[in-house]
C-alpha cells in the first residue's frame, strides 16, 4: 500500500464522516477531486472490511459504525467518559450552557465529552466532530496559555492562521495578534472567545490536569459556550469560577483513574511555575 493510497483512504473517511445521507461515488469523487475509478476502488476495500457500507438498492456508500465502535473503546481504555460525564452535567446545570472536555493530543485538543444546560432560549450544539482551532478558541488559548509562549507560538504558526473551516470576524490573523492574547489569557487565568472561532458564539476555558500536585501535567480543557447574547463579559468571571471548581473535580479522580487504566497522557505539558516571559 502506497501513501498515497492511504492519504486517499483517510480523505475518504473524513469525507463520508460528514455526510448525513449516503452518497453516490461520483458526487464523493467530485467533492474530493479525485478519479472516479479510484474512489472506487478505495470504497470497495473499505467495505470488504466493514468500514463502509454499501446500499444494496441506491449503491449509495455511507461510513459504518466500525469506526464509532473503536472510538468508543478507546475512550472507555482511557477513561475519559465516566470519569468526566457527572462532572460536566453538573456544570452544565449550574451554568444553564453548553460545556464541553478536550483532552490533549500531540499538539491538538479533541472533544472527548460535552453537557447541554441550555433549557430555554437559544441554544449552541455544534458537532463534536468539529476541529478546535487553536489560535481562535477559548480551549485552544487556555492550553497554549500553560505551555512556554515559544512553544505556543511555534505550534500555532507551524499551522497558519486559517482553518478547514469558516472562522468568526474576531480570529486573530497574525501572530502579534495571537501572541497579545496568549498574554491576556496568561493574566487572567483563563480562555475566552469572542466571535473568533465562529460568528455570534462566546466561550470561556480553563486547563485541567492529570493530578492535584504543582507539578501534575495538563491533560485537557473545559469550556463553557453559548450564543454571544448571553457569554457576555460581565459572566466571565463567574464562569471562570465554575470551570476551575470543575477542572478541580476532575483533577481529584483523573490520575487515580487513569493509573487504574495504564493511561497516560500523548503529551504531558508540565504545570507552569510562573507566567512565561513575554
Amino acid at each position: 500500500m502506497t501513501v498515497a493510497a492511504v492519504d486517499r483512504c483517510l480523505t475518504i473517511l473524513e469525507a463520508l464522516a460528514g455526510e448525513r445521507e449516503p452518497i453516490e461515488l461520483t458526487d464523493l469523487a467530485n467533492r474530493l477531486d479525485m478519479p472516479a475509478s479510484a474512489v472506487h476502488r478505495t470504497l470497495t476495500t473499505l467495505v470488504s472490511h466493514g468500514w463502509v457500507l454499501q446500499h444494496s438498492g441506491t449503491q449509495r456508500y455511507a461510513l459504518s459504525l466500525r469506526m464509532s465502535t473503536l472510538a468508543f473503546r478507546n475512550l472507555d481504555v482511557r477513561a475519559v467518559p465516566d470519569v468526566v460525564q457527572s462532572v460536566l452535567d453538573k456544570l452544565a446545570r449550574e451554568t444553564r450552557e453548553y460545556c464541553r472536555l478536550a483532552i490533549v493530543e500531540g499538539e491538538d485538543l479533541v472533544w472527548v465529552a460535552r453537557a447541554q444546560g441550555a433549557v430555554t432560549g437559544l441554544r449552541y450544539d455544534p458537532e463534536m466532530g468539529q476541529e478546535i482551532v487553536l489560535h481562535a478558541t477559548a480551549n485552544g488559548k487556555a492550553w497554549l496559555s500553560t505551555l512556554p509562549e515559544s512553544e505556543a507560538l511555534r505550534i500555532v504558526c507551524a499551522r497558519g492562521f486559517g482553518a478547514r473551516r469558516p472562522l468568526g470576524p474576531n480570529s486573530a490573523t497574525n501572530v502579534d495578534e495571537f501572541r497579545a492574547r496568549l498574554v491576556e489569557t496568561r493574566e487572567r487565568g483563563y480562555g475566552t472567545s469572542v466571535e473568533e472561532a465562529e460568528a455570534g458564539t462566546g466561550a470561556v476555558a480553563v486547563p485541567f490536569f492529570n493530578g492535584v500536585g504543582p507539578e501534575a501535567p495538563v491533560a485537557g480543557t473545559i469550556s463553557v459556550a453559548g450564543p454571544l447574547v448571553r457569554i457576555t463579559p460581565d459572566r466571565y468571571d463567574e464562569l471562570a469560577t465554575a470551570l476551575k471548581r470543575a477542572a478541580a473535580e476532575v483533577a481529584e479522580i483523573w490520575s487515580l483513574r487513569s493509573r487504574q487504566r495504564g493511561y497516560k497522557p500523548v503529551m504531558a505539558a508540565p504545570r507552569p511555575h510562573a507566567p512565561a516571559e513575554v
